[in-house]
């Protein structure tokens, strides 16, 4: 396999200097990587399956539907319109299904360590204190585990509920946003309910008018971000600590030479965890350097490593395009998996080295593969039994290349608490500055860049949007693979400032923050939601978050887990730009999702095609936003003398009349 490969006809361009140097590599010539199997498929996507109207369930088909045509509906008479919803609405179904499993499993080992159970204890106390406000669960005079198994278990039962009663903390998203809900009948109930019920109403013959299937798919997929998710996110926090601010690495250039390589990728953070406690451990250490190894270098791949990334500063060796090219250094011992994400082909790859890939999920098991089930009540022993089976792999190492490009000024760890208290400081936490900046025009607005990789783009495409919004004062948060996609870009580090607009620029100079703050992996895309809430309460942007000059994007989707958080972000009154949906096949259902849903909840999924056309978009609904709460024109910044501060009069403070962040002397 020639080394120009990564620049083959029909294939995006790769960008990543790292990925480029590995793949060119005599040692990386047999690995097969997905952008070859692009390029050897020699066929384009099905448009049945790429426009949502191809429709296989029940066995009167597989029909193909073709919109407007009469003799292309359904065997059973569905539209393309119906088809084009119910697959929709599928997805939507099983992206929430990988958040409340992975939920779940995050609640049980919460439970396990409220009860003393495990290596794990409570660290975020104050963070416990708050969630039991929302659960109604007394904290006066009662330990630390006590809250905490009540909690718990409230939490547990929150996935089964079965009555009409809503999930616990729907209650934090903002009235306004309630009310519509209410309104509408998709408060979510139990998750796992509204999964069923989604499946049921899709089956042969059930629910056959779109607007009624997307009100479940809404009510589904608010059951992930204000349920699933939000509740996993929390959790982890208070079990793990609430990430703050640390310097990191993310690049393939974190792997060792001389040391045993073990990357953990995935999406659990309970194994993760683990994995970091036990390398710590004495007799790990030594059976390590017994190996002639000098230590254990833990990296992280995909949303696993973002985790442990905003928690530890455990390096990110790669996202979910590079999990191959990972392998292809040679350098790694052990890749470590639990859940979602991961590509059958590692396995394959990793024949072609001394890598073991060792899964551990008894949901998640592959061909050519060793397994060892991690068990949440041992968890220490279950980590040792991997980390030896890893350390064991260093003495077979062969060749192996890893390059030297490495981002060592990444800062992480902006948790909306982190944010609260950066903007306001410990004892005076409040998004008031950044209200104030938004209304000011020094900050345009809010961006979110989230989500997955994805092959048929180049890899540059977050990168590229990023540079775009900032330089227009847009604040970037950013989450999942993207966020890793813009570390290793440079642009999560306090030096990207010099990238960003005169009005954004000065306020993270004088706050201390990066441009694009890394929030955390997919699964904490619900720290976004409560982050917008946290607006509308502060004041000034309109009372609900449909208000707010704030837009998303998940350019590279990939996953179903990505259609239902665009769909909890719009239900919840959040626009959305995607790079594409796969209902281009249904005219009417794709109208709907565009333009038809902002009637329903004051925001719509949009769609561009490349990173200028997507950056542009979001910046042109930002400004939408700016003007219908009349802050579009940009206010003069006059500096004040003392005679002026003294015409404030009434002891009122300078920020009352408008200085808002950058300088104490300014409004």
């Amino acid at each position: 396999m020639a080394s120009s490969r990564n620049q083959c006809e029909g294939c995006p361009e790769i960008t990543c200097i790292s990925t480029k140097e590995v793949l060119q590599q005599d040692i990386a010539k047999n690995v097969v990587t997905a952008y070859d199997r692009i390029q050897r498929r020699g066929m384009s996507a099905c448009l049945f399956g790429s426009g949502g109207t191809c429709c296989r369930h029940c066995n009167m088909g597989p029909c193909q539907i073709i919109d407007g045509v009469e003799d292309m509906i359904g065997i059973c008479g569905a539209t393309a319109d119906t088809v084009a919803a119910r697959n929709f609405g599928r997805i939507c179904a099983a992206g929430t299904a990988a958040h409340t499993d992975h939920a779940r499993e995050m609640v049980k080992g919460f439970i396990a360590t409220a009860k003393g159970e495990g290596p794990h204890e409570i660290k975020d106390v104050r963070k416990l204190h708050q969630l039991a406000e929302v659960f109604g669960v007394e904290t006066e005079g009662r330990d630390k585990n006590e809250i905490a198994l009540e909690i718990g278990e409230l939490a547990l039962a929150d996935f089964g509920k079965q009555d009409d009663e809503p999930l616990t903390m729907t209650k934090r998203a903002p009235a306004k946003r309630q009310e519509l809900w209410k309104r509408l009948n998709i408060f979510p109930r139990g998750v796992d309910r509204e999964v069923v019920e989604m499946m049921h109403r899709t089956h042969m013959g059930v629910d056959q008018e779109y607007h009624n299937i997307m009100l479940q798919a809404s009510r589904c997929s608010l059951g992930d971000g204000w349920g699933s998710s939000m509740l996993s996110t929390e959790l982890t926090d208070i079990m793990f600590g609430t990430p703050v601010p640390r310097r990191a690495i993310v690049d393939l250039g974190c792997l060792k030479e001389d040391q045993v390589n073990i990357t953990v990728h995935g999406h659990e953070p309970l194994l993760a965890e683990a994995l970091c406690l036990a390398a710590q451990e004495e007799d790990m250490l030594a059976l390590a350097k017994k190996a002639g190894a000098k230590g254990i270098n833990l990296a992280g791949v995909c949303c696993t490593g973002n985790e442990i990334l905003m928690r530890r500063g455990i390096p990110v060796a790669a996202g979910f395009v590079q999990q191959e090219m990972a392998l292809a250094t040679g350098a790694i011992e052990a890749m470590v998996v639990d859940v979602q994400c991961i590509m059958q082909s590692v396995a394959e790859v990793a024949k072609s080295f001394h890598t073991d890939i060792i899964t551990t999920n008894y949901r998640a098991k592959m061909p050519d593969s060793v397994h060892i089930q991690f068990e949440e009540h041992d968890a220490i022993g279950s980590a040792k039994e991997i980390l030896k089976k890893a350390i064991a792999n260093y003495k077979k190492r062969g060749d192996c290349f890893i390059p030297e490009e490495t981002k060592l000024d990444v800062v992480v760890g902006f948790s909306h608490e982190t944010i609260n208290n950066m903007l306001g400081g410990t004892f005076r936490s409040s998004y008031r500055p950044l209200n104030d900046n938004i209304i000011n025009g020094r900050i345009r607005g809010v961006g979110a860049i989230v989500g997955c990789d994805n092959y048929k783009l180049a890899d540059d495409t977050h990168e590229r949007i990023a540079r775009e919004l900032i330089k227009n004062d847009v604040l970037v948060l950013a989450t999942g693979c993207a966020a890793t996609s813009l570390g290793r870009a440079g642009l999560v580090s306090p030096h990207a400032i010099e990238h960003a607009g005169p009005g954004l620029r000065e306020v993270c100079e004088a706050v201390g923050m990066p441009p694009v703050l890394h929030m955390g992996s997919c699964v904490d895309n619900s720290r976004i939601l409560i982050a917008a809430t946290e607006m509308v309460r502060e004041g000034g942007l309109g009372d609900d978050i449909s208000d707010l000059p704030a837009i998303g994007t998940a350019p590279l989707w990939m996953s179903e887990k990505a259609i239902a958080i665009g769909q909890y972000f719009v239900a919840s009154g959040a626009q959305v730009v995607f790079n594409n949906l796969p209902t281009t096949g249904a005219k009417e259902f794709n109208n709907y999702l565009l333009e038809g849903m902002m009637d329903t909840y004051g925001a719509v999924w949009n769609v561009a095609s490349g990173p200028e056309e997507i950056a542009k978009l979001m910046i042109e609904r930002i400004d939408a936003k700016r003007k219908a709460l009349g802050i579009d024109k940009q206010r003069e910044r006059v500096l004040f003398d003392m005679a002026m501060r003294r015409d404030l009069g009434g002891g009122k403070a300078i920020g009352d009349a408008g200085c808002t962040g950058a300088s104490h002397h300014e409004s």
